[in-house]
């Protein structure tokens, strides 16, 4: 599979009560759990005092991502997401 860097940055429209909010934000972490544990979801971070997220997720190709990985995340609707493929960098230290 291929890797991708994604940002997230979710914003619940406005007029969406706090029980809707809460109730899409414990499915995701479900779903998170779900995505993470099929390796699609491979890391996730939130920068110190902000509200986006960045992660490595994992999908055959982009078209593969946006439609079986993350279109499946119940907060989906309110995303603003930005792609960026990845591919192995040569002097990685990381795992071969």
């Amino acid at each position: 599979m291929r890797e991708f860097l994604v940002e997230i940055t979710t914003s619940p429209p406005e007029g969406t009560t706090e029980a809707e909010v809460a109730e899409r934000r414990a499915a995701e972490a479900v779903r998170a759990r779900e995505l993470a544990a099929t390796g699609r979801l491979a890391r996730l971070w939130r920068p110190v005092g902000e509200s986006r997220s960045i992660g490595v997720w994992r999908a055959e190709d982009e078209e593969d991502l946006h439609d079986n990985v993350l279109g499946t995340l119940p907060l989906r609707p309110w995303m603003d997401l930005t792609v960026t493929p990845l591919e192995p960098h040569p002097n990685d230290p990381g795992p071969s």
